[in-house]
C-alpha cells in the first residue's frame, strides 16, 4: 500500500525573531490550509494511505474536516510532548510503517529533528519557520503530487532524493547532536531565547551549505563562497574584528556588515576543533548546547544527512514516464 507521512510543527514560524529582527508569524491556520491541499495532491496521484503525526493544535485534525478523501488518513498513536521529540518520535515511527516520503511543515529545527528519526527515508520539506534554509516555499498541492509520484512509484526516489550533508557535534569524542545546515559558536554561557541574531556574539561558524539568496547566519558564507547542498564540502569561518567584512542578512529584515577573521574549504569527514569556551553552540540558528571550559568540542561535515526529494525533478520524472497523461497525443511538429 503506497503511504506518506505528513509531520506539521504547530510551533514553528514563532520565535524571538519576530520580536528583535522582522519575522514575521506563519499562522497555524495557514498550516491547516497547506496541509488540507497536501492531502489533495497527494490523493490525484493515487496514494492510499497517509499516516499525520498529532500535535496539540491539531493542525492535521482540522485540515481533515470537509475533504471528502478516498485515501485513509491515520493520526500516529503517540504522545504528545509539545517539543522537538514529537517531529523526531513521528519521523521514526513513519519510516518504520514504511511511508515512501515524509513531508515536513516547519523551519530549520523543525526537519533537524525530523532528520534524526527519519532514517534512509526521504523527505519532502515545506517551509513554514522562521529560518527557511533546508526547506523551501513550495505550494503544498505540489509537495502532495511530488511525494506522491515518489510514494507511488511514478519516479524513482533513489534519482530525486539524493542524500544530503550534515554537521555533527562531538563532545569529548561522544557525538552529541546535529546541524543541517550551521552550527554556530556562541560567547552566551546559557541557552536563553536559543534564537542567534546579535552577530557579535558568535565567534566560529561551521556550515554544510552557503546558499546565495538564503536568509540566516549561512548567508555569511555565500557572501564568501557559495556551496550548494550537493557540494561535497562546506565551510569554517572565524568572526572578529577584521578589515574584510560580508554584507549579510542575518536575520528577517537585518542585513549587517560581519567582520570575518579568516574562512577555508572543509571537506567530508573533517573534524573541526572549536578553540572558544566556554560557549553555547547554536545548531540552525538556535543555540541548543552548553559547553564548559574543560570540554573539547569538534565539528565533523559527513554525508549523512537527510535524503531530500528534488520536486522539480520528481515531477519531471513521472512527466517523462508518461504518468500525467491519458490517451496521449503525438506533438504538432
Amino acid at each position: 500500500m503506497s503511504s506518506v507521512g505528513i509531520i506539521a510543527n504547530p510551533a514553528s514560524g514563532k520565535d524571538i525573531r519576530r520580536l528583535v529582527a522582522h519575522a514575521s508569524v506563519f499562522d497555524n491556520n495557514e498550516k491547516v490550509n497547506i496541509v488540507r491541499r497536501v492531502l489533495l495532491g497527494l490523493e490525484a496521484v493515487g496514494v492510499e494511505l497517509v499516516w499525520l503525526m498529532p500535535d496539540y493544535y491539531d493542525i492535521c485534525g482540522q485540515a481533515l474536516e470537509g475533504l471528502r478523501l478516498k485515501l485513509v488518513a491515520q493520526m500516529l498513536p503517540m504522545r504528545i510532548y509539545g517539543d522537538d521529540r514529537d517531529s523526531t518520535y513521528a519521523a521514526e515511527e513513519m519510516s518504520r510503517r514504511g511511508v515512501g516520503c515524509i513531508i515536513t511543515l516547519g523551519g530549520d529545527g523543525t526537519n533537524r529533528a525530523v532528520s534524526k528519526g527519519c532514517g534512509y527515508t526521504p523527505i519532502l520539506p515545506l517551509s513554514t519557520g522562521t529560518n527557511n534554509v533546508f526547506p523551501c516555499m513550495i505550494e503544498g498541492t505540489i509537495a502532495g503530487l511530488a511525494a506522491g509520484v515518489i510514494a507511488t512509484g511514478k519516479a524513482d526516489s533513489e534519482a530525486v532524493a539524493p542524500p544530503g550533508k550534515r554537521l555533527e557535534v562531538y563532545i569529548d569524542d561522544q557525538l552529541r547532536d546535529l546541524a543541517l545546515v550551521d552550527v554556530a559558536v556562541c560567547r552566551d554561557l546559557f541557552v536563553g531565547a536559543r534564537a542567534v541574531w546579535d552577530m557579535a556574539r558568535v565567534t566560529e561558524l561551521v556550515l554544510a551549505r552557503a546558499v546565495p539568496g538564503n536568509i540566516g547566519l549561512s548567508s555569511i558564507g555565500a557572501g564568501l563562497c557559495p556551496i550548494s547542498p550537493l557540494d561535497p564540502y562546506g565551510m569554517h569561518i572565524k568572526l572578529g574584528e577584521a578589515s574584510c567584512r560580508v554584507l549579510a542578512p542575518v536575520a528577517p529584515g537585518h542585513v549587517e556588515w560581519v567582520d570575518i577573521v579568516s574562512y577555508r574549504i572543509i571537506g567530508l569527514g573533517e573534524r573541526i576543533p572549536i578553540g572558544f569556551s566556554p560557549c553555547t553552540l547554536a545548531l540552525d540558528g538556535e543555540r541548543e548546547i552548553e559547553v564548559l571550559a574543560d570540554q573539547r568540542v569538534e565539528v565533523c561535515l559527513t554525508d549523512c544527512g537527510p535524503r531530500v526529494v528534488n520536486v522539480e525533478a520528481a515531477l519531471a520524472e513521472a512527466t517523462r514516464l508518461g504518468h500525467f497523461v491519458k490517451n496521449p497525443l503525438h506533438s504538432i511538429p
